[in-house]
């Protein structure tokens, strides 16, 4: 095959083809949302990954690969975040993205989010 017909998925986007995302583009970008809202939650507490990681009773790097992206936590795991992030820990995902929001414990406002706090969404 000629490399020269190669369309990248942007490529494609713009000429109006369709374009499916790869299982691991989706993936990927439920890795992101979810650290995004890991770090959010742990910087609104002012603590540190090493802080986060001896509550949860991980290590420091373990909470940075979360954070960056590069891991997708198990569920026993997830609720150990929770627990250290001292919250509950909201989950949506369907075919048009995800959204994961850490609410602290104590109630949430009208639109179901708590005051001061944001929904991560890949």
């Amino acid at each position: 095959m000629n490399h020269s017909r190669w369309k990248t998925r942007r490529t494609r986007k713009l000429l109006g083809e369709p374009v499916e995302p790869s299982p691991a583009y989706v993936e990927a970008g439920y890795a992101f949302a979810l650290g995004q809202a890991v770090y959010d939650r742990r910087a609104k507490l002012g603590l540190s990954q090493a802080e986060l990681a001896r509550r949860a009773g991980m290590t420091q790097p373990q909470i940075s690969n979360i954070e960056g992206g590069d891991s997708l936590p198990t569920l026993p795991l997830l609720t150990r975040l929770a627990k250290a992030l001292d919250a509950s820990l909201t989950i949506d995902l369907d075919e048009n993205g995800s959204a994961f929001v850490f609410h602290p414990r104590g109630g949430a406002g009208p639109d179901g989010v708590p005051p001061g706090e944001t929904a991560s969404a890949a």
